[in-house]
């Protein structure tokens, strides 16, 4: 079906959906790089920020450019599953029981302050994150594709929250921070916004089926053996390090190999270099590590976990 979609035509693709996404995020274009991966390589991001740096501007953004379908869940304690999913309806008219499909039916999904719902209700998102499907009384749903869910949590405010078990985690692509804008940057955004909110003209640069073909393309990249082992020992070193108490998993090894796949791409190569690999260990492999309980309290970083083992690694020749 999208054969004929070539390693330009994805660079065009994406240079467009960031010029786009520039003209209502100003200043975080490594943040829209690094979200324009993710959505390459059929993933999902979770973003740790505090409120008001335009996580929720981003994803209706990033929805309106690919003329996709966008949803918004605030979680809080009180949500449940089928608030997420949806559930069977009975209609008194008819006599019967019918699905009604939930706001995880759609392209952009913002999970924000994923946290404050239990862990029964964020369990509920993990067979649509992995599988991109729901089953609702042993019936399979497909969800719409492209799907990428983006989630945030606050890193500030804890108090009444449930922490993301590892196995959630792990399901998420990359972890990003936004941040705040440089002065520049936050003085465009006032600008930008003295009569009318940008997103409110923001218009649609390619559609879901364009996305559907660059991500097949991202397959195509070529990755050498060396590369390929380099990737490998990254993730295995996290396993034996003395400052964790849970290294990352294979499914790390297989995000991170697809994710400089789409890196490249981005960057108009057919290949993928080590820097690709360097680039990106860092919000595709860090979220996923456990800190032992004495390097936890010492205040360190799983970031710096992470660069630490790239520093000690040489990349391949």
């Amino acid at each position: 079906m999208h054969v004929g979609f070539m390693a330009t035509d994805v660079r065009l693709l994406l240079t467009s959906l960031k010029g786009n996404l520039c003209r209502v995020i100003r200043g975080k274009e490594s943040a829209l790089d690094s979200l324009l991966v993710a959505l390459l390589c059929n993933g999902h991001v979770l973003i740790e920020d505090v409120p008001g740096v335009g996580k929720t501007t981003l994803a209706k953004a990033l929805a309106r450019s690919i003329r996709g379908a966008f949803r918004r869940i605030q979680f809080t304690p009180d949500l449940l599953p089928t608030d997420i999913v949806g559930g069977m309806i009975y209609s008194p008219k008819t006599g019967e029981f019918s699905f009604r499909q939930g706001p995880v039916f759609c392209n952009v999904l913002l999970a924000d302050e994923i946290n404050r719902a239990s862990p029964r209700t964020q369990s509920a998102l993990l067979e649509a994150m992995s599988e991109l499907q729901v089953t609702i009384e042993g019936e399979r749903h497909p969800l719409h594709r492209p799907f990428l869910v983006l989630a945030t949590q606050n890193p500030v405010e804890y108090h009444g929250t449930y922490p993301l078990p590892e196995a959630q985690l792990d399901r998420f692509s990359m972890r990003l921070e936004i941040g705040y804008p440089d002065e520049d940057s936050e003085v465009a955004i006032v600008l930008d916004q003295r009569l009318s909110h940008p997103l409110e003209a923001l218009q649609a640069v390619a559609t879901t089926e364009d996305v559907l073909g660059a991500q097949e393309r991202v397959c195509q990249v070529h990755v050498e053996e060396s590369i390929v082992h380099y990737i490998t020992r990254l993730v295995r070193e996290t396993r034996d390090d003395a400052r964790l108490r849970l290294g990352a998993s294979p499914r790390a090894v297989l995000v991170l190999y697809r994710a400089c796949q789409a890196l490249a791409l981005m960057r108009g190569r057919d290949f993928v270099i080590p820097d690709d690999v360097r680039e990106l260990a860092v919000p595709v492999v860090a979220h996923r590590l456990v800190l032992d309980t004495k390097a936890s309290y010492a205040g360190t970083r799983k970031s710096s976990v992470v660069e630490s083992i790239l520093e000690r690694i040489p990349p391949p020749a």
